[in-house]
């Protein structure tokens, strides 16, 4: 994953160039085609996503309670809270999407705290505005 990518996307954009490097290296791109369930409303959650290209709903009990698109993150309350995902997503469109595992969320908490803080504290600035 390229770091200089990373910048363009709101979750990382608040991070130094030094701390994106650190992040790009635990990220994976990802294409989705339409139609693909990217996560299912009551699952386990190990992985977060941030939108590049294309777009998703976002559904609760089968309605659908939002729309996603580029710059947008879901995921991330079950990469926090190490719980079960509170909703459904599917791809509206073909998707492109950066995947952060939880464990390397703790990992660089671990190994490289400043990053990890900084990941964390980017990932709850999206919870709060979502």
């Amino acid at each position: 994953m390229d770091a200089v990518a990373l910048a363009s996307l709101p979750l990382f954009a608040g991070m130094g160039a030094a701390e994106r490097e650190q992040v790009a290296d635990v990220c994976a791109e990802l294409d989705v085609d339409m139609g693909a369930t990217l996560l299912r409303e009551g699952d386990f959650g190990y992985s977060m996503f941030a939108i590049t290209a294309g777009t998703a709903d976002v559904m609760q009990q089968g309605t659908v309670i939002r729309s996603l698109g580029p710059g947008d993150v879901f995921g991330e309350i079950a990469v926090l809270s190490g719980g079960r995902r509170t909703a459904t997503v599917v791809a509206t469109t073909p998707m492109r999407l950066i995947s952060v595992m939880n464990r390397d969320v703790w990992r660089l908490e671990r190994e490289a705290r400043q990053v990890g803080a900084a990941l964390r504290e980017t990932i709850a600035r999206c919870l709060e505005r979502s």
